[in-house]
């Protein structure tokens, strides 16, 4: 079984997903595309694709030029090879923009622990129809994918106040999810040591947010990972 890794940051993997991977003896390829690593010709060799989030927007492709060849690949991978894809955050809104949404700013910010309701649809998904109505779980953003309801192939799953699609579905195999339930007892610490993710956290939070942050995740931690689990046990069926 082979899965391939997009990644935007080296801090930004798939935390207790990837650790799961692992234990399995599934064989990732990480690609750290702002470090200059390519994406392999031949995606076909690949059962599976994650793409992770990062500090850039979609929209920065003078700033991030290999965001330009990286949407053509997911492209790619979810449209032409119709192949298994989780994307979070980051990886979300690629997606979205890749099947014809728009990635557009957030009002306000979402970053804390906070409430996703699902749709009635998540009862019969096959990643997540084992979910509860209601999850709370670890939201880091400022954008967000809209312009997306309109296309029949698209499946809104679960939304929150402030943003209507916290996770959607792309037909039955390629999945976009803005939050993050993938992370892990020291990722937020981590992710503050990024001075973008942590401008982002004071402007919103206050100065000191991080410490009462990182409290709040690690109190449900639990719940995240047993969701985490869950999900990447339905995606393995997929692949």
């Amino acid at each position: 079984m082979n899965i391939i890794i997009l990644q935007h940051i080296k801090i930004e993997d798939p935390g207790y997903i990837k650790d799961l991977m692992l234990a399995d003896g599934i064989n990732l390829h990480t690609v750290e595309l702002d470090e200059g690593e390519k994406i392999p010709s031949d995606l076909s060799q690949f059962n599976g694709m994650f793409c992770m989030g990062g500090p850039m927007d979609t929209y920065m492709e003078k700033e991030y030029p290999w965001l330009i060849n990286e949407k053509k690949r997911i492209k790619e991978f979810v449209v032409d090879l119709k192949k298994p894809y989780l994307g979070f955050c980051l990886g979300c809104q690629l997606l979205g923009e890749v099947i014809g949404g728009k990635v557009v700013k957030s009002t306000p910010a979402e970053i804390g622990m906070m409430d996703i309701n699902f749709t009635n649809e998540k009862n019969q998904d096959n990643l997540f129809s084992q979910f509860p109505n209601k999850i709370k779980s670890l939201q880091w953003h400022s954008y967000e994918v809209q312009g997306i309801e309109y296309n029949k192939e698209v499946t809104l799953l679960a939304s929150s106040p402030v943003t209507k699609f916290q996770i959607f579905k792309y037909q039955d195999h390629a999945y976009g999810i803005q939050f993050h339930i993938e992370i892990k007892d020291t990722t937020v610490n981590e992710w503050g040591c990024v001075p973008e993710y942590k401008k982002a956290l004071e402007d919103q939070l206050g100065d000191g947010a991080l410490k009462k942050f990182d409290q709040s995740a690690k109190e449900n931690m639990t719940d995240m990972n047993n969701y985490s689990k869950i999900l990447y046990d339905n995606f393995k069926k997929l692949l």
